[in-house]
């Protein structure tokens, strides 16, 4: 396994990760086991979250795959008494499944006289169906999950739960109502929990990732011949260092450094973005 870029050592530790069968927290779950972790890929989509299990036992390091629906509790409890049996009690839990849907989003980002009686997805259209979809899966697809492995941690020393938050819980984007208010719920809940478990040996974070370039959302930022979207062009205006991230390296020294007792034992509560400027630019 290549080295870890901050040097934390995460031997001996269990580190479970939730929607690693997407892009991002494939990426996370990796960076872990370079760092010496054993980890547990949980996702929905079992094959995926074995696919990247695979790469990183591949690579030297220690992972298995888990099917998990991070909306069901029961679910969520059998899957982590499962991950205790195979790989020991979780140590840190990336809280990672999350997402939002058509169901959920507009068509325009602002509204328009007619467009209540046009044949368009406007905010009246929105069905409580597609929003209560996005909030939950990522608001209770992250307390869910943390109900069933932080039992494991509580009264232990050095554990962690790390969330994944949102440029979209400092300042909503357009079109997308449903999935800001939930990452904003999530970056709450993180205070909360920070809170909660002070007293009992965990540490609660949670980073803010800006715009990364992945395939869940190329549809989003490029046309079908791979030009950039007018939506990507306002993205990349409106971030200062001009360009989208790079998911798999530029993510990495943040989750290490939250997770590293070493250097981050006193940083609890907080979210970091992740952003190339883009939280800190007014646009003028």
């Amino acid at each position: 396994m290549q080295k870890n870029v901050l040097d934390t050592d995460l031997s001996g530790k269990v580190a479970v990760v939730t929607g690693a069968g997407g892009v991002l927290c494939s990426a996370f779950a990796k960076v872990l086991a370079r760092a010496g972790a054993k980890v547990a890929l949980l996702d929905l989509n079992e094959e995926a979250a074995a696919s990247f299990a695979a790469e990183i036992n591949a690579e030297g390091g220690v992972a298995r795959a888990y099917k998990c629906n991070v909306l069901d509790k029961a679910a969520c409890y059998a899957v982590a008494d499962a991950v205790a049996a195979d790989l020991g009690p979780c140590d840190i839990l990336v809280n990672g499944a999350g997402g939002n849907n058509p169901r959920a989003t507009t068509d325009h980002e602002y509204y328009m006289p007619g467009d209540i009686d046009a044949d368009t997805k406007s905010f009246f259209d929105l069905e409580p169906e597609g929003v209560e979809f996005v909030f939950n899966l990522n608001f209770l697809g992250t307390l869910l999950p943390t109900q069933a492995f932080a039992r494991q941690m509580v009264g232990r020393t050095g554990c962690n739960i790390l969330n994944i938050s949102s440029m979209n819980a400092y300042t909503p984007l357009t079109k997308i109502p449903a999935y800001s208010g939930a990452k904003a719920a999530v970056s709450n809940f993180t205070q909360w929990l920070a809170v909660h478990f002070s007293k009992a040996g965990i540490r609660v974070n949670a980073i803010a990732p800006g715009f990364f370039a992945t395939k869940q959302n190329a549809a989003l930022l490029f046309n079908p011949d791979g030009t950039p979207t007018a939506r990507t062009g306002k993205i990349l205006a409106a971030t200062p260092m001009g360009r989208f991230g790079d998911a798999e390296t530029e993510l990495a020294g943040a989750v290490l450094f939250l997770l590293n007792e070493k250097a981050a034992s006193f940083i609890t509560g907080v979210c970091i973005p992740i952003d190339g400027g883009f939280s800190a630019y007014s646009g003028v």
